[in-house]
């Protein structure tokens, strides 16, 4: 069933999806230009960047520099990093965190004022700026949510959930929104738009990011034929408290930094025999090896007894809440970590300047594929990513439209209501993915798990009315599809059944909607797709379901 829709009385110079650090640094940047931030949660709240416990990755010591921070960031890349988008990146680094500086945001410092840095895994240098251990992206967030709030150029509208896209032949022209709790969509047309909507996350069941991170923004874009790239590239943090929480809480890989070791249940450090920088190995070598542990029966634990001990709690703040809330006291005994989905490496395709293959239609942070992290993204170098091409894209706008309209907003009726009883079939709809997801798309991929997996997707559509549910759907397929269709390992992509790297695809993926239905096509006729259809009785109608 479609739902309606009415339309504001007026035209927005620039629409912004999304609450997150990359919306409100944009925001920021294009001010005092009108913008309009939709937000399907509180501003700050539901973001992955404010529950990032790393920092942000920046050559801003006299011992480093931006060509090194390349070099690294292109050595952990799997060779599909783009070259040029990695330089301006670690180039524009010093800029961007003195930016965050004026915002507000108290990295933590030396005696002298100095920032002090940190080290993470695959970095040459200490390069990481942080804030109080691992709460950088907290602070970061909330610096900027403070100026947002004072600066009366962006509106910003919460509690509404971008849905569509606008689109008027080849030109994106605004998002289609609906409020939380409501049926009825509301049309914010604009003269540009901006995806900021975060990644993947929630897409599998177990994930370090909040719930709104659900794919929402991939699939708007790819619904509307924008070009889809590195799909199948998700990375999975080795070390989420393996607790039963959802999300699982991140022990950040700043306690391996800080001399934290990773043991099994017989207490044998395994990392030993895996990768010559043993925990600090890039992160797709230590989730894999952790998974194996833990698929042979003898578990995975982080080790910080020895490394921090009494000073875990000052360190790490965040990490140790987490832990005492779950009843480990970790400085006196080993956590129980287990690989998370962390991060999409993959996202809607875009230029050096946020641009996407839809005319007035740019993405930034997770949401977007800049190719900056290729196969495998290096540690602290996403909350970067965000802010450099955050301000790139205010720049181009900037540039394609130089003069802004007098901004002139209706009022929005604030009302809150009840939300609607959840249609029993689409919440079933949605764990069947997440579990689907994890088994057939997860650390460890295989031809018949992904066909498998294609097969559940595409029954689990025909269940389904609500848009935000089947767009659920469409970004799963798009990372399901684009994974089947790379026959080789590589970064954060590994394949059971071609578990070696093939010379012949060191190149980037490029993935449509209908490309990706065609696979899936195939992958429904083929038996591994009867077989996971059978196996989960969708090939029979779900209880409760409409005849």
């Amino acid at each position: 069933m479609t739902s309606s829709h009415s339309a504001t009385s007026h035209i927005d110079d620039v629409v912004i999806l999304g609450g997150g650090l990359t919306g409100l640094f944009c925001a920021l940047k294009l001010a005092p230009r009108p913008v309009t931030i939709l937000s399907a949660s509180p501003i700050g709240e539901g973001a992955s960047s404010a529950w990032a416990q790393g920092g942000i990755a920046a050559a801003v010591s006299d011992e480093d520099s931006a060509d090194a921070h390349a070099r690294d960031t292109i050595a952990v890349g799997g060779g599909l990093c783009e070259e040029n988008i990695v330089r301006l990146m670690t180039e524009e680094a010093g800029e961007r965190v003195r930016d965050l500086l004026e915002y507000g945001v108290p990295f933590d410092m030396d005696l002298e004022g100095r920032l002090q840095l940190s080290r993470e895994a695959a970095h040459s240098v200490n390069r990481i700026v942080r804030v109080r251990g691992d709460m950088a992206g907290r602070a970061i967030m909330d610096a900027l949510v403070a100026a947002v709030r004072k600066t009366s150029s962006i509106r910003v509208v919460e509690g509404y959930l971008g849905e569509e896209l606008l689109v008027e032949g080849k030109q994106v022209a605004g998002v289609l929104a609906r409020r939380r709790g409501d049926r009825e969509r509301l049309a914010f047309p604009a003269h540009a738009v901006v995806l900021a909507s975060g990644g993947i996350g929630h897409l599998y069941a177990v994930t370090t990011n909040p719930g709104e991170a659900n794919g929402q923004g991939l699939a708007m874009a790819a619904r509307a034929g924008a070009v889809i790239a590195d799909a199948e590239f998700v990375q999975f943090h080795p070390t989420a408290l393996d607790v039963g929480a959802d999300p699982a809480p991140l022990a950040s890989e700043a306690l391996r930094g800080e001399g934290a070791i990773l043991i099994n249940g017989d207490g044998v450090r395994f990392m030993e025999a895996v990768h010559p920088l043993k925990e600090l190995a890039p992160r797709d070598v230590v989730a894999r090896a952790v998974f194996a542990e833990i698929q042979a029966g003898r578990g995975a634990y982080l080790d910080c007894r020895e490394a921090l001990g009494a000073r875990f709690s000052e360190k790490f703040p965040t990490v140790h809440a987490a832990c005492m809330k779950a009843g480990i006291d970790p400085a006196v005994q080993p956590i129980p970590v287990a690989p998370a989905e962390h991060y999409h490496m993959g996202g809607v395709l875009t230029d050096a300047n946020g641009r996407t293959s839809l005319d007035n239609l740019w993405a930034a942070g997770e949401v977007a594929s800049t190719g900056a992290h290729g196969a495998n993204r290096l540690a602290s170098n996403s909350l970067l990513e965000t802010v450099v091409f955050a301000a790139r894209i205010a720049e181009d706008i900037q540039n394609q439209m130089p003069n802004p309209r007098t901004a002139h907003w209706p009022g929005i009726d604030d009302t809150i209501q009840e939300p609607t009883r959840r249609n029993e079939v689409e919440r079933e709809a949605i764990t069947v993915l997440r579990e689907a997801m994890s088994a057939g798309v997860g650390v460890l991929r295989d031809a018949d798990g992904l066909r498998g997996t294609l097969a559940v997707i595409c029954a689990l559509e025909t269940r389904c009315r609500r848009r935000s549910i089947l767009n659920m759907m469409t970004a799963g397929k798009m990372v399901t599809a684009a994974a089947l269709k790379r026959t080789e390992s590589r970064g954060g992509h590994f394949r059971a059944d071609f578990p070696q790297e093939d010379a012949g695809q060191e190149h980037r993926s490029f993935l449509t909607l209908a490309e990706a239905e065609e696979i899936a096509a195939e992958a429904c006729a083929s038996d591994a797709g009867r077989k996971a259809l059978a196996a989960r009785r969708l090939d029979q109608p779900l209880e409760g379901e409409d005849a």
